[in-house]
């Protein structure tokens, strides 16, 4: 079974780089996205043997998620149950009989931090949320999840130390959640290896590959041993951000 996911930064500009070339390319069985950018009916894509879904912010123009299955699931949750978070778009749960699969878009700290306090509530509501739906069945959580968790998932750590996305207080929260029962696939795989999934659109930062590794598929841990590869698809353009991949058993 084939995963991918890609913060795809305004779904209708990505329509218009390639974007639907590489979907029926890549034939993946799930595909899910990040900042869409959108509200329903601003954009038209569909492909034949897939089902669709998509969860908009209520602030135009902002965040939202969207999930593209090749199976029907069993039951489809928007949001994770808790309103204060449940208004940008940033969770879609789709529920298998084996599993549940969960597209996120993590709310970013901001410069200066200047919402780092929200940021630790999601943190601490979404790792209770996973854990509730990982007491059930094994979970695939994937998508932006705005931090580097280590120092070598970033070209500049010493610089970036207070920036959003490496601040202590973000890396902490996701060691937490590994500690919780949760494996990150790629470094797990790929204890040395250096690539990115994220580079900024100023100073040529891609072409200097100066980037971030801050989009990730985790599992629950006793889905590792079914994991076949985890991987970053940095040839792939049309984003700030390139997909990442998973392949696995299930």
């Amino acid at each position: 079974m084939k995963l991918i996911s890609w913060n795809v930064n305004g779904f209708r500009a990505c329509l218009t780089k390639g974007f639907e070339e590489f979907f029926d390319n890549i034939d993946a069985d799930f595909f899910c996205l990040q900042e869409t950018k959108m509200q329903p009916g601003q954009a038209s894509f569909a492909r034949d043997g897939y089902f669709d879904y998509w969860y908009s912010a209520d602030k135009k123009g902002y965040s939202g998620t969207a999930v593209f299955a090749k199976k029907q699931p069993l039951s489809v949750s928007y949001g994770i149950g808790i309103d204060e978070h449940d208004h940008e778009g940033r969770a879609i749960t789709l529920e298998y009989e084996d599993f549940y699969l969960v597209c996120v878009y993590t709310p970013n700290a901001q410069r200066e931090l200047a919402r780092l306090d929200y940021r630790m509530e999601w943190e601490d509501a979404l790792r209770g949320y996973l854990m509730a739906l990982d007491s059930k069945k094994p979970v695939i959580y994937c998508g932006d999840l705005n931090v580097a968790h280590e120092e070598i998932d970033l070209k500049n750590p010493k610089s970036n130390r207070r920036s959003a996305g490496f601040s202590d207080e973000e890396r902490e929260k996701f060691t937490v959640l590994l500690s919780s029962g949760f494996t990150d696939t790629f470094r797990t795989l790929y204890p040395d290896k250096v690539e990115y999934s994220w580079w900024s659109y100023m100073m040529k930062a891609r072409e200097k590959n100066i980037g971030w590794r801050i989009d990730y598929f985790v599992v629950s841990d006793r889905l590792m041993p079914k994991v076949r590869d985890s991987y970053i698809l940095t040839q792939v353009m049309g984003s700030d951000h390139c997909p990442v991949g998973l392949d696995i058993d299930l």
